[in-house]
């Protein structure tokens, strides 16, 4: 079956459809993963987007025990070509039964190279999968303009807190929608893992007493999450060890009278180099995210630079002034990698047991 994608500038890509044959308007973003499509699959970073995997071959070792949620979270799936007969010993059936279970289109058979470019140079464009072959252009671009994620962390955020058990520090994860290995991360570690929904109360967390807490990555503009900033701006004011991720750290600049904005394409892949400005050392880290903290707008009172960004300056981490408070922009948790950055979880649990 034919499929069309057709971004809001009025530029069409004819391909094969692929996963369920439902109609999408979604934002369009790229991610240039070598591996790890299933773990893309499945962030939550990921709600109300499509995804343009820049790797021309997905699939290939078909759908692995690595969901990063109990679901997938994007909205459409766009690539060059897609395995049909994946070889893994731990493969449980393909990525095109995947797409079609969870009710995901996609399309495929485009120039995956040629999209990206456009998207570099344009920025970051709403877009349509379709496989109507009658559509009307004057019709649908008014509809795809109009298209805008939203506040999705309330969709992606878990119901009700739950608990990993574990013999170390106790820590609080907000979930703002967090991959599982961040959680994981941390218990691994030892940590006991208590997870709470993202609208939960400050006074509540605390009341807990942890011996840190965890802000972890989620989706969509930081700026619609007006009260769990306020929330994280009482989480702030403690004297709580802080470890933030992604959306957690553009939310804690922004409790704090930081601003955001939004990038022109983002950062999203797993070759993304950031330097620690602490030691001078460059890690290779995995990003997902279309909005950046505003480095010249943080009050050098309250907190400075930790990380940048190697390729184009941007501001990749925060440390907090009197407090234990650090953050970062990309995953440390990764998964499926690089694992470079993993020691910020180690250096959050020498923070917290520097509290106690």
């Amino acid at each position: 079956m034919k499929a069309y994608l057709i971004l809001e500038d009025g530029t069409v890509f004819e391909g094969v459809s692929i996963g369920s044959a439902r109609e999408a308007v979604s934002e369009i973003v790229f991610n240039t993963s070598m591996t790890g499509y299933l773990e893309v699959l499945t962030d939550p970073s990921y709600a109300g987007q499509a995804v343009v995997m820049t790797y021309p071959l997905i699939g290939n070792y078909g759908v692995t025990p690595d969901m990063e949620s109990k679901r997938p979270w994007t909205n459409g799936y766009i690539v060059r070509e897609l395995s049909r007969m994946p070889s893994n010993f731990r493969s449980e059936g393909t990525i095109q039964d995947f797409l079609l279970k969870y009710d995901i289109p996609g399309i495929a058979g485009i120039d995956t190279r040629s999209l990206t470019k456009i998207l570099r140079d344009r920025g970051t464009m709403n877009g349509m999968i379709t496989t109507r072959e009658d559509y009307c252009m004057e019709e649908v671009l008014p509809r795809i303009r109009s298209f805008r994620i939203g506040n999705v962390v309330e969709q992606v955020t878990c119901s009700e807190k739950y608990v990993l058990r574990g013999t170390g520090e106790k820590v609080a994860l907000l979930d703002l929608g967090a991959k599982n290995n961040i959680a994981q991360s941390l218990n691994k570690r030892g940590c006991e893992v208590t997870v709470y929904p993202a609208h939960t109360k400050a006074e509540e967390i605390l009341s807990s007493r942890p011996d840190g807490i965890m802000l972890s990555n989620g989706p969509g503009d930081p700026k619609d999450c007006t009260e769990i900033i306020t929330q994280i701006r009482a989480l702030y004011e403690s004297d709580t060890p802080i470890f933030a991720i992604c959306l957690g750290h553009q939310l804690m600049a922004l409790a704090t009278g930081g601003k955001t904005h939004k990038m022109k394409y983002g950062h999203r892949g797993g070759n993304h180099p950031v330097k620690d400005l602490k030691t001078g050392r460059v890690y290779i880290s995995s990003q997902n995210h279309g909005y950046v903290v505003d480095e010249t707008q943080i009050d050098p009172a309250v907190a400075k630079p930790a990380f940048v960004n190697v390729n184009d300056g941007t501001n990749e981490g925060l440390s907090y002034i009197g407090k234990r408070i650090f953050t970062v922009q990309f995953h440390p948790e990764a998964c499926p990698g690089p694992c470079d950055s993993s020691y910020l979880f180690d250096r959050f649990l020498a923070m917290m047991r520097q509290n106690q």
